[in-house]
Order: structure tokens, then C-alpha cells, then sequence
């Protein structure tokens, strides 16, 4: 929106050529985002307690939770809030990538909000039924997966990508929608999973998202991906604005939600930011580095899955709780401390993805 401005003003003053660099734009995105997080904060966590909108609390997890009982949710609608206004002043809205990430965002943050909704507002404790909320994401996935494969304007963009390896991809074909697909969705339901404990999924989100921002910056600059042998997906670059607006959302929100929390994110932010990283490492082909980068998603996500198999198929658990952050509490660490040590894993890792960029 201000980019078609600026590109006006252009001709009355060459100083609103600093407006075309994406890095210069990325910088107020995430700066707007943040602003917006934590001018809007204190207002929707108001609104959130009039609804009467607090977390149910499950009664066989850790006692250290029982005290959270009505601590407003649904906070996630802050963070898209602020992710999509801040994207449609600072990017190039005639990029077609913008408009998938913020149609998937969209999308499963409507997801999110119908099972938001029902647990807090109808008071039904089990929310929007597993199967309905398979198939909407499902819905909203494989669509977003469709439009990448039909727009796709270069080979690369339909590639598998080996990171630490020079120009080894492997061309997908129609397959590319069923991995697309999975992608997104899987990241939707992982970053939900991993939304336990105050703040221990947004912190992640926001350096993932940053780092993907240097992918797609890289991605979409010619001689860039050249020179770091990695895919050049030609328009990719815009998304920089989308990582930089996440980014800068969840810090404003982690205001919010640090320890103790003023306020949850909620499957409506959960699910819309998990889908939204997985789409944006679709699009930059980089999909194992997300694997990498979001390794505190893809552990908690693993956690549920083995308790669940083990138990079905032994009777036994293997963790004293799932998701493993659970785990951890109910050995006696303070969640302060499980929080803390999870982000740092996640600086971690984000640094091992980042440094893919150059091993190859």
C-alpha cells in the first residue's frame, strides 16, 4: 500500500527511492507489527476478559497450571492482527506470494478461532472436534499447496532441496502439493502443540520467522542465491516483509505473554503461525531447514506422537506427560526455567539452519 505511494512520491523527491529496498521495508514491518502488538495489547486482553475467554486448565497436568484458570486466550487474533496490517502497509501487494502466506494465516486463524471459540465462549471443554479441525486445515493446506504448484513460474520452484549440498534437488512434480501440504499443516498443528507454557512458542516462531527472512531475502535476490547455491525463486524476496511482521508481532506479544502471562495465544495464533512458517519454507524451498530451525516444534510434536503409540501399543508411557515440556515440569523444573532453555535450544538451531547457507 505505501510502497504504490512511495513509488508516487518518487518522482517529487529521489529520497522515497529508500522505499524500494525490501531490508528498508522489512525494518518498519516488523517495527509497525511491533508497535501495533503493544498499542493494541492492553485493549484486545480487556476485550478478551469481557468475553469471559480463559484457558481451560486440564486437571492431570502439572498443579503449577491450576492457578492460570481464566487467563484470557485467543490472543493470537493480536498477533495477526499486526502481522497483516503491517503487511499490507509495507509490502508489494501485487506479489502473489504475500497473499498465499496471508491467505493460509487467514485461514487457519479461522481454524483456530472456531476451536478458540467453542472451548471459551460455548465452555466446551473439547473444542472444535479433531476430525473438523483436520479437515479445515486440510482444506485451507492442500489449497495453498495448489496454487504454489499451478503458479509455479521457475523449475526450482517445485524442487526438493538437499541443504549441505550443492545443486542436488530433486524435481517433484505433481508430488510437490502433497509436500507442500504437509508442510503447512504439520507446522500448524506442531506450533500448537508446543503452545503449553508461557511464551514457549512465540519466542520460537519469531526467530524462526526471522531466519526464514534471510532465506527468502536470499531466494529472491538473483545474484545471492547464485553465489549461496540455493534455489532463486523469483518474486520470494517479498516475503521478508511477512518474517520481518511476525517477527515484530510476537515480540509485541510476548509482552504480553511472558511469564506470568497476561494472556494465551490460543489455537488462533498457534495454528496461523505454524502454517504460515511451513508455507514460507515451501516457498523458499527450504523445507528441511525449517525441520532444523523449528526442532523445539518438531520434538514436541514427536513426544506426543511416541506417548501415544507406546501406551497403545505397551500400556506404558514413555514420559511422565506429553507434550515433552510437560515432561519436564512434572521432573521438577520451574517453567520459567523450561521456557529459557527451550528458547535457547531454538537460538541453536536457528544458527545450525542459518549456517546451510554457506556449508554446502
Amino acid at each position: 500500500m505505501l510502497l504504490e505511494l512511495a513509488e508516487w512520491l518518487r518522482a517529487l523527491d529521489s529520497g522515497f527511492a529508500l522505499f524500494a529496498y525490501i531490508t528498508f521495508r522489512a525494518i518498519l514491518s516488523a517495527l509497525t507489527a511491533l508497535g501495533l502488538s503493544l498499542w493494541l495489547g492492553l485493549p484486545v486482553i480487556n476485550f478478551l476478559r469481557r468475553l469471559k475467554g480463559g484457558q481451560p486448565i486440564r486437571s492431570d497436568g502439572p498443579q503449577s497450571h491450576l492457578s492460570k484458570a481464566g487467563t484470557p486466550t485467543m490472543g493470537g487474533a493480536l498477533i495477526l492482527l499486526a502481522v497483516i496490517l503491517s503487511t499490507l502497509l509495507w509490502a508489494d501487494l501485487s506479489n502473489r506470494y504475500v497473499w498465499v502466506v496471508l491467505g493460509v494465516l487467514v485461514g487457519f486463524g479461522l481454524v483456530g478461532w472456531l476451536d478458540d471459540w467453542i472451548k471459551v465462549v460455548r465452555r466446551d471443554p473439547k473444542g472444535l472436534r479433531a476430525k473438523h479441525k483436520y479437515l479445515l486445515q486440510s482444506l485451507f493446506g492442500a489449497a495453498a499447496a495448489v496454487v504454489l504448484f499451478v503458479t509455479a513460474d521457475v523449475p526450482a520452484a517445485t524442487e526438493f532441496t538437499i541443504p549441505l549440498f550443492k545443486n542436488v534437488a530433486l524435481p517433484l512434480g505433481i508430488a510437490f502439493i502433497a509436500v507442500a501440504y504437509f508442510w503447512i499443516v504439520g507446522f500448524s498443528n506442531a506450533v500448537n502443540l508446543t503452545d503449553g507454557l508461557d511464551g514457549l512458542a512465540i519466542m520460537p516462531c519469531v526467530l524462526v520467522a526471522g531466519a526464514l527472512g534471510i532465506f527468502a531475502y536470499a531466494s529472491g535476490h538473483a545474484v545471492f542465491a547464485n553465489y549461496l547455491q540455493i534455489p532463486a525463486i523469483p518474486g520470494a524476496g517479498e516475503l521478508t516483509i511477512v518474517c520481518a511482521a511476525i517477527a515484530g508481532a510476537g515480540l509485541g506479544f510476548l509482552w504480553f505473554n511472558t511469564y506470568p502471562a497476561q494472556v494465551f495465544m490460543g489455537d488462533i495464533g498457534a495454528l496461523a503461525l505454524g502454517a504460515a512458517l511451513g508455507a514460507i519454507a515451501v516457498i523458499v524451498r527450504q523445507e528441511l531447514v525449517l525441520v532444523i530451525m523449528g526442532g523445539i516444534f518438531v520434538v514436541e510434536t514427536l513426544s506426543v506422537m511416541i506417548q501415544v503409540a507406546s501406551f497403545k501399543l505397551t500400556g506404558r508411557r514413555v514420559f511422565r506427560m506429553a507434550p515433552i515440556h510437560h515432561h519436564f515440569e512434572l521432573k521438577g523444573w520451574p517453567e520459567p526455567r523450561v521456557i529459557v532453555r527451550f528458547w535457547i535450544i531454538t537460538v541453536v538451531l536457528v544458527l545450525v539452519g542459518l549456517a546451510t547457507l554457506k556449508v554446502r
